[in-house]
């Protein structure tokens, strides 16, 4: 996989949705309206959209205390102050929907990944 384009959620309940396009490289609207979702996205419709795409994955869901426990690319769930949220890692770098390009997790207490497989265009 090439490295994404960043994409700020339009809204702050499409966090889910911008994850899916920064990795799939459709628009935040084509995975909403694929979805019948503008609002949060549940772990199921991740996983209904990385299948819909044949984008290869591991359905274990893992938890990370620091960036070095993290694969090349994963999709990250994070328990922010605020709410839980989803995020987008890869090859070191984290491409945040809501806080922007970061260099480690944003503000966030207990961390999950799922590790997604190196074989997508």
């Amino acid at each position: 996989m090439q490295k994404p384009t960043y994409i700020k959620e339009p809204t702050p309940l499409q966090c889910g949705q911008a994850v899916l396009a920064m990795l799939t490289g459709k628009t935040v609207d084509e995975i909403a309206a694929l979805l019948n979702n503008e609002r949060e996205t549940t772990l199921k419709e991740m996983f209904y959209i990385l299948e819909h795409y044949k984008i290869d994955y591991i359905k274990e869901r893992k938890e990370v205390n620091n960036k070095l426990g993290l694969p090349k690319i994963a999709i990250l769930s994070l328990e922010t102050p605020r709410c839980w949220h989803w995020s987008l890692y890869f090859d070191g770098v984290f491409y945040d929907p809501e806080h922007g390009i970061m260099n480690d997790f944003p503000d966030c207490h207990r961390k999950y990944y799922w590790e997604i497989k190196e074989n997508i265009c």
